[in-house]
């Protein structure tokens, strides 16, 4: 009865290792498999930092390169006194000067003041038009 006992017990012994074996290398599957996912996240990860690195680089240079654009733009409408002259009597359009507070004021001619003035009241009311 005992030599039954003991057989069983081993039995029961020897299938209980033979699952944990099995599970065991199923274990090591499965870490390879998710060790494998990793890495390929970790690839996939460090392609978007550098490809946003690069993209933060250009977006830099686009950024500067209008930053020098504007700089010039304005450096030519300062140098020509007579944009300036158009530019103040835009300006004083748009704040509700007429005809003669711009010839007095911007140093422009009547004619170019009534055009301006002409102009003015066309973008002011687009909606008359029709």
């Amino acid at each position: 009865m005992i030599w039954l006992a003991v057989a069983a017990v081993a039995i029961v012994s020897f299938v209980s290792i033979g699952y944990s074996i099995n599970a065991r290398r199923k274990l090591h599957l499965h870490q390879r498999q998710y060790e494998a996912l990793i890495n390929v996240l970790r690839n996939e990860i460090q392609a978007l930092t550098s490809s946003s690195i690069g993209m933060g680089h250009r977006l830099m240079d686009v950024e500067n390169k209008l930053n020098i654009t504007a700089e010039k733009q304005q450096e030519l409408a300062n140098r020509d006194p007579g944009v300036l002259a158009y530019n103040q009597a835009a300006r004083l359009m748009e704040m509700g000067a007429d005809v003669d507070d711009l010839v007095k004021n911007c140093g422009i001619g009547r004619p170019e003041a009534e055009l301006m003035a002409l102009l003015h009241k066309e973008i002011a009311a687009p909606d008359n038009r029709n």
